[in-house]
């Protein structure tokens, strides 16, 4: 299992919908080579210099954490069912209570759909809140998500990034 990368009163939590082989395997995040999640942090100006998935830890430095929606590791994400969401949002809710970071990013829709009952989302801010967090839904920036280019995956997250330092 891919431990959290968490602790408590984080700026940010980034939340995956669940880790991939690979990740799992080797205990890292985002370690599979088509992930473009450390790039697009460090370009965006998350990090100031590109964390490679070895040293994944050092996100907390900056005061970004790491969780996943889901624990069971897959191949990709579409191997998560509903139930399997709806059952690890208690889970979930528990962490960002103790962990209370001030946003909670969701890289992708799919756990966010879920977990707060909304049929269509948006990309960027959500309206409602969770666990007193403000909730942002980004693209997911794994490789097989060739819907979103490297420039387009920046331009979304850039607008958490900006929000977030003010």
């Amino acid at each position: 299992m891919l431990e959290d990368i968490i602790d408590k009163n984080l700026s940010i939590i980034f939340c995956g919908i669940n880790p991939g082989l690979k990740s799992a395997w080797d205990g890292h995040h985002f370690s599979g080579k088509s992930n473009r999640f450390w790039k697009v942090l460090h370009l965006v100006g998350f990090t100031s210099y590109q964390i490679s998935a070895v040293h994944d830890k050092d996100l907390l430095q900056f005061r970004y954490g790491l969780t996943t929606a889901v624990a069971r590791p897959t191949v990709r994400a579409d191997e998560v069912s509903k139930e399997e969401f709806e059952q690890s949002f208690k889970i979930f809710q528990e962490k960002m209570e103790i962990y209370q970071p001030r946003y909670i990013a969701f890289l992708g829709k799919a756990a966010y759909a879920i977990f707060s009952g909304k049929k269509q989302i948006v990309w960027g801010k959500q309206p409602e809140k969770m666990q007193n967090a403000t909730v942002w839904v980004l693209p997911n920036p794994s490789g097989l998500n060739r819907g979103f280019s490297i420039e387009e995956l920046t331009i979304h997250y850039k607008s958490l990034y900006h929000e977030s330092i003010q």
